[in-house]
C-alpha cells in the first residue's frame, strides 16, 4: 500500500459510493472552472485546464459536466474561489496537508481546524509539515501500458525523474513544473494514462501499524474529504496490508 494515491484513496464502504461520487463530480468540476477562470478556456491552449479535464474523464465525469464548468468559468456571475494549503497533524503525529478552494477563508479555516481537533490533532501554520513532501507530477498508467522496462524507457526520454512499478500500475513522477510537457510526450508513447496531476509525495511516510490509529487517522481524512471546500489530502502515512484489510 506504497504510494501516495494508493493510501489516499482507500475504498469506502459500498453504501456512500454514489453520494462520493457527485462530490467528487463536484470538486472537479470546481477545478476545471477555476483553471478555466485563471486561464485559457480551451484546454489545448491551457496546460492546468487540459489536466483538470483529463482528470475528470479519468473519473467519469460526463462531458456535459465538464463542458458545463468551462462554459460558467466565462460567466459574470463564476464564483471566485481562494486557493488555500491548510497543514497538521493527525492522529498519532501523522502529517497532513489539506488543499482547499474556497469562496469563504474564515468558515474554510474554521471547519478545518474543527475536524483536526475533534479527531485529536492539530492544524499548524503554513509551511508547518509541507517540508516533509515533495510536490510532484504524477501520471499513473495501467499494467497493461507495457512491461517495466518499456515504462521506465518511455518515461525517461519524456523527461521524469522516477517510476515505480507495482501489481496495481506504474507510477511516474516528475518535477511539478514539467507534468503537462512530460505527461504530453508520454501520451505519444504509452497512450492515455489513468490520471495525470500534481500531488504531495511523502518523503519519508510514517508506517501505521495499528488498527486504532489507522481507523481514527481514516475518519479524519473522510471527514476533510466531506467539505465542499477541500479538494485534497495528503498524508505521509503507510497502512500496513493486515491493518488496510482490518479497515
Amino acid at each position: 500500500m506504497a504510494g501516495h494515491s494508493k493510501w489516499a484513496n482507500i475504498q469506502h464502504r459500498k453504501g456512500r459510493q454514489d453520494k462520493l461520487r457527485s462530490k467528487l463530480f463536484s470538486k472537479l468540476a470546481k477545478e476545471i472552472t477555476v483553471a478555466a477562470k485563471m486561464g485559457d478556456p480551451d484546454p489545448e491552449k491551457n496546460p492546468r485546464l487540459r489536466l483538470a479535464v483529463k482528470e475528470a474523464k479519468a473519473k467519469s465525469v460526463p462531458k456535459d459536466v465538464i463542458d458545463r464548468a468551462i462554459k460558467k468559468s466565462q460567466g459574470n456571475d463564476a464564483e471566485s474561489y481562494d486557493e488555500i494549503r491548510y497543514e497538521g497533524y493527525g492522529p498519532n503525529g501523522i502529517a497532513l496537508v489539506v488543499e482547499a478552494m474556497t469562496d469563504n477563508r474564515n468558515r474554510t479555516a474554521s471547519n478545518v481546524r474543527s475536524y483536526f481537533t475533534k479527531s485529536g490533532g492539530d492544524m499548524g501554520q503554513t509551511g508547518s509539515v509541507s517540508f516533509m513532501f515533495d510536490r510532484v507530477g504524477e501520471i499513473v498508467y495501467p499494467l497493461s501500458a507495457g512491461d517495466a522496462d518499456t515504462v521506465m524507457m518511455a518515461a525517461l526520454e519524456a523527461g521524469a525523474d522516477d517510476v515505480q512499478t507495482d501489481d496495481q500500475g506504474h507510477w511516474i513522477y516528475c518535477a511539478d513544473t514539467d507534468l503537462n510537457e512530460v505527461s504530453t510526450a508520454l501520451e505519444a508513447s504509452l497512450g492515455e494514462s489513468e490520471t495525470a496531476k500534481l500531488i504531495w509525495k511523502p518523503q519519508a511516510p510514517t508506517e501505521v501499524t495499528d488498527l486504532e490509529t489507522a481507523q481514527k487517522l481514516m475518519r479524519l481524512i473522510d471527514t476533510l474529504e466531506e467539505d465542499d471546500d477541500v479538494q485534497n489530502v495528503t498524508g505521509n502515512f503507510d497502512i500496513s496490508e493486515e491493518i488496510a484489510a482490518q479497515l
